[in-house]
């Protein structure tokens, strides 16, 4: 496996550690570079939610970009002692939380300030995102009025899904890892 780096912002080139073993998938550079460029100027000061955090790789990017906070979610012990090395490694720990729960818990608990940007990238194979973003479409005061709710998964994993409060606005497919890209419907 590549090293894992930030590609853009104030951490642009710094090396983050990966989670040892294989309970994670790290997000390539390219995908991750897709990611940021579709998303654009309007990371700049925004709330971000790294539902399986991994390594923390796609919130600290968005923090590097200038997102106004990130909170960070896994279950996984070894994984959030990474995110936080990674943080403080990158300099971005004072704009982000890192929880050490299940996201599934997580998502039962009120929030107290929506996100504009809810990123989903669960461990494949095993229909996690769809639970997810089921249980966010349900409770739609995760989200402000205009956000997006974000799915990496690889594209043998996708359904299409009916919604009452989400709609698909995007797909983009880089070999195994497919981004699919959400919205509040119009009210």
């Amino acid at each position: 496996m590549k090293p894992l780096r930030i590609i853009s912002g104030t951490a642009k080139g710094m090396r983050i550690a990966a989670v040892p073993g294989d309970t994670t998938r790290p997000i390539t550079d390219r995908v991750k570079e897709s990611l940021f460029n579709i998303i654009g100027a309007d990371i700049r000061d925004s709330r971000f939610l790294d539902l399986f955090g991994g390594t923390g790789s796609v919130g600290i990017e968005a923090l590097s970009r200038g997102a106004a906070f990130c909170q960070f979610l896994d279950k996984c012990n070894k994984a959030v002692t990474v995110i936080k090395e990674n943080l403080q490694h990158t300099r971005l720990a004072e704009n982000a939380n890192v929880i050490n729960t299940d996201a599934f818990r997580y998502l039962q608990v009120k929030v107290a300030e929506p996100f504009d940007y809810i990123y989903i990238a669960p461990p494949q194979y095993k229909q996690m995102w769809i639970d997810a973003i089921k249980y966010i479409d349900e409770n739609p005061h995760w989200l402000v009025e205009d956000a997006w709710v974000i799915v990496q998964i690889h594209p043998i994993e996708y359904k299409e899904l009916a919604f009452k409060n989400l709609e698909q606005i995007e797909e983009r497919k880089y070999g195994s890892t497919l981004l699919i890209f959400y919205e509040r419907k119009a009210t």
